[in-house]
């Protein structure tokens, strides 16, 4: 299977799409996917529709690391979960493409302040007894011999680890499916009916399905879709690069598995194929629209943490997310921009691709000679301070956003999905939400981006 969708990707998920049901899932991304899932272990009758293809967006195209390590606090409960939901998850639905492998993470650190940044962080995290510790150089050069470069140290969480992202997701598809879950690809939800004030049901391509409740789980088109029906959800893309390798060696003779490494401007994981998937972790491009200008004030902290990551361009290709010819508004008698643009598929950086074939076998020698199998992009949901949207909106009621993975997303996904289901249902979370709530980006809530580490 490749790693990534396109327009030509068969369709494998076609369910008759219902009259009725309690709720729509809008967006199979992991969020999406696993929200449904777990809304139908909730006993409600589900619809999950996809424009495209299931995970064919940015669920795919991620680095695929399972990490608790460096979250921001309000996140780190809910990805304490996620990491065990996945250790069960393949046994628990019969999917091996659903499989954890516990592989670890390491981050390097070249500078004393960077070293200071992961001490804090392990300072403020101590409350949730992760296993995370702090390297020395000597620690590192001990566990990873031949290991290249001078570093300050590392912190390192043996318990983190890492899935197969184009897999996994139409895996946990499957096992909704199995739990009555209508999994629709090709189907574009296009706008909301609102009786009464409240989410009546959702108007697709292929009808009408009257509902109780929507779960907008859009990723980068989200705020498009949110801002057609009145509701305004802070939100910008940016563009990243990644790429895989062809088969190639262990790197450390002594330890059973290579972690996922971050080291700066090289990021790599191993692969269930034998390769690695690799990223610099320092570009991302950002495609100005209308929505740049209109939530400039609100990214100002984001921008200051992370300027010399991005790259700015005058305005995005014709069927990205906020492209300047993309309407803002439509009825749900039109085709709507998203099924104009089934699967986005941004072409990688072509200087991001030079950068890791030229990092790559400087970083790790035993890489030397190996190549690149393929190199793809996504288009990241990010909101002003890296964190999370969800939960209901409480200018609509019945209308429950779950956006803003900010790149991180794959990982914590399950539990995202776990937490949503249960505020659809009415329970409790489990978590303290509020951090997260949709409204916080226009109550006057002081905006504090997550840990830029």
């Amino acid at each position: 299977m490749p790693p990534i969708s396109d327009k030509n990707t068969p369709v494998r998920f076609a369910d008759p799409l219902p009259d009725a049901a309690d709720v729509v899932v809008i967006g199979a991304g992991v969020a999406g996917t696993a929200t449904a899932y777990f809304l139908a272990q909730r006993g409600q009758k589900v619809v999950l529709c996809e424009k495209g293809r299931v995970a064919g967006e940015q669920s795919s195209r991620n680095w695929g690391w399972i990490r608790q390590q460096a979250r921001d606090l309000a996140e780190l409960p809910i990805m304490i979960e996620a990491n065990r939901i996945w250790q069960g998850l393949a046994a628990e639905t019969g999917e091996a493409d659903l499989t954890f492998t516990q592989g670890g993470c390491l981050y390097l650190a070249t500078t004393k302040a960077e070293m200071a940044r992961y001490e804090a962080w392990l300072d403020r995290a101590k409350d949730y007894q992760l296993d995370t510790k702090l390297l020395s150089p000597a620690d590192l050069r001990a566990l990873y011999p031949g290991l290249p470069g001078t570093y300050t140290g590392g912190m390192y969480t043996a318990s983190d680890g890492r899935g197969e992202p184009f897999a996994a997701v139409p895996a946990l598809a499957r096992a909704a499916q199995r739990l009555g879950v209508a999994v629709i690809e090709d189907c574009a939800v296009r706008t909301l009916d609102v009786t009464g004030g409240r989410v009546s049901g959702v108007v697709t391509e292929k009808g009408r399905v009257s509902c109780n409740a929507v779960v907008l789980a859009a990723g980068a088109w989200t705020t498009h879709f949110a801002s057609n029906v009145g509701i305004d959800v802070p939100q910008l893309a940016v563009r990243c690069t990644v790429a895989r390798t062809e088969a190639a060696p262990h790197l450390f003779a002594n330890q059973p598995d290579v972690p996922n490494i971050r080291d700066v401007g090289f990021c790599l994981r191993r692969r269930a194929d034998g390769g690695y998937t690799l990223a610099t972790g320092t570009h991302a491009d950002h495609y100005l629209s209308r929505k740049s200008f209109r939530y400039a004030s609100k990214f100002i902290k984001a921008m200051g943490a992370s300027w010399r990551d991005i790259r700015l361009h005058a305005g995005a290709p014709a069927g990205y997310p906020g492209a300047w010819g993309m309407p803002s508004r439509w009825s749900g008698d039109e085709a709507s921009p998203f099924e104009k643009t089934r699967v986005l598929n941004p072409k990688p950086t072509a200087a991001e691709v030079r950068r890791l074939e030229d990092r790559m076998a400087k970083r790790y020698p035993a890489l030397a000679g190996v190549k690149l199998a393929e190199a793809w992009a996504g288009m990241i949901d990010v909101t002003p301070d890296v964190v999370p949207t969800l939960g209901e909106d409480p200018m609509l009621p019945g209308m429950f956003i779950c956006t803003g993975l900010s790149g991180h997303g794959f990982g914590i996904g399950p539990a995202i999905g776990r937490v949503m289901a249960d505020m659809v249902v009415g329970r409790d979370p489990g978590h303290d939400v509020t951090r997260f709530r949709a409204e916080r980006f226009r109550d006057g809530s002081p905006i504090l981006p997550g840990p830029y580490l």
